[in-house]
């Protein structure tokens, strides 16, 4: 079944950008630079373009070169350059940011190129996204599944539409003040459409990030799709009326066609018996899996069947506790939080490191609350997601380990500790050679001080 929602999430995800691209294409179309001439050089071949990339290939702004561009622009008239500065003015809040003096300037750039035409231009040029965005949406309700528009030249109240919003809780006029240097950043990266996982307490969202360029002013929107991970994987999944629900709000038609769209070969073999795209990798078991190698992190609380026998009301307090410190930290640390296991919790990391330090925060947070104790272990290992489960040599060993760590440690393999046996921070002990279960060698393991 998992298989068949992301199929779904994915053809939505790419008719977005498909369609949101030639929908910006048309409107820009003929149109040239703003003025029609085409032919004044662009903000970025100046000296002064007021974006800079550190080391960690951020890109931030800068504000004296923005206030030296604005001089520039009044002294030497560009249409093209001035009305691209006009729209990174409006983007990184130069209005409430700047100095009286250096803020006169601008208001003055602002009324020498037309800065309210700029920005209600841009306004009439999202309208085709607002449309995209709002029919896609509508063809998809209670599915868990937002989609919005950021006019990204007003971004403290860019939202400007948005179809499913109980996903967020979010209305129009919301904003967005990060979302603008985070894409200029991707773009940096060569990363124009981005998919990325967020964990806010308890809640976890897979979202896809697709920014909308103007040839003449850069950056201008994005159309976001924010996924409810946790509704489809614990409520969709684990409910047969709910995955019926779901599927008939994702298939929801208003009437029938009689029109072929299948290529020629893909027709015979429907007349053949073919029912779908995936028809024979699904008849010869072939689902898809996901491998990936991860920092896992494995951690259960210290004789919790014993804290249920002898006082039932107090474990479930402490087993919400648990809960709530470990997706705090998950979500500080961006852990990505696999499957929870009673009183156990199961992530994973992409950084060795990020997961040693998430194990310090949490044993730091169990010991201020004070009631219980937790063990901890990882292992640096293949995870392997399939069917809407995880499992692998990776999950396995995590457990083992945790399982031979003393009550409130954190244990980690050896291929850990190499990771972080340079590293600030990290001090550790070792715990000796343990023959761990269903494993066929011998493992050494180490245990994290402080």
């Amino acid at each position: 079944m998992m298989s068949l929602v992301i199929i779904g999430l994915l053809v939505l995800a790419i008719a977005v950008g498909v369609v949101a691209y030639f929908a910006g294409t048309r409107r820009t179309a003929g149109g040239g630079s703003p003025d029609g001439s085409g032919a004044e050089p662009r903000l970025e071949e100046f000296g002064f373009y007021p974006f800079a990339v550190d080391t960690d290939g951020h890109v931030a702004f800068n504000d004296e070169a923005f206030d030296e561009a604005v001089l520039h622009f009044l002294q030497h008239r560009n249409q093209r350059a001035a009305r691209e500065l006009i729209v990174i003015g409006e983007q990184n809040l130069v209005r409430d940011t700047f100095p009286s003096e250096a803020l006169g300037r601008y208001k003055e750039l602002y009324q020498t190129y037309d800065g309210d035409a700029v920005v209600s231009d841009n306004a009439l040029f999202l309208e085709n996204y607002m449309r995209i965005v709002n029919q896609i949406g509508r063809s998809f309700p209670n599915t868990g599944i937002e989609i919005l528009l950021h006019n990204l030249v007003n971004p403290s109240r860019s939202l400007v539409a948005i179809e499913n919003a109980d996903v967020t809780g979010r209305t129009v006029g919301a904003g967005a003040t990060n979302l603008v240097l985070d894409l200029k950043t991707r773009r940096q990266r060569g990363e124009d459409k981005v998919n990325y996982e967020l964990n806010i307490g308890s809640r976890q969202f897979k979202c896809t990030t697709i920014p909308i360029f103007r040839p003449d002013y850069g950056l201008v929107g994005a159309i976001c799709i924010n996924i409810d991970t946790r509704f489809l994987r614990d409520d969709v999944m684990q409910n047969v009326d709910h995955l019926e629900a779901f599927f008939d709000n994702l298939l929801r038609t208003d009437f029938q066609l009689d029109e072929n769209i299948l290529s020629k070969d893909e027709y015979r073999n429907a007349l053949n018996g073919k029912r779908h795209f995936l028809d024979e990798a699904i008849r010869t078991g072939g689902g898809a899996k996901e491998r990936r190698l991860a920092a896992i992190l494995f951690s259960d609380i210290v004789g919790f069947t014993a804290i249920m026998g002898e006082d039932e009301a107090t474990g479930l307090e402490i087993l919400d506790a648990n809960a709530k410190i470990h997706r705090q930290v998950f979500a500080d640390r961006r852990g990505r939080l696999l499957r929870e296991l009673g009183d156990g919790m199961l992530a994973s990391f992409t950084s060795v490191s990020n997961a040693v330090a998430t194990a310090q925060d949490i044993q730091r947070a169990v010991a201020d609350d004070g009631r219980f104790q937790v063990r901890i272990g990882i292992h640096l290992g293949e995870v392997i997601h399939a069917d809407g489960d995880v499992h692998g040599d990776g999950v396995n060993i995590a457990s083992r380990i945790e399982a031979e760590t003393p009550p409130g440690g954190i244990g980690v393999s050896a291929v850990v500790y190499d990771n972080i046996k340079n590293k600030e921070g990290f001090n550790a002990t070792l715990l000796g050679e343990r023959q761990l279960k269903n494993v066929a060698e011998p493992m050494t393991l180490y245990t994290i001080d402080g």
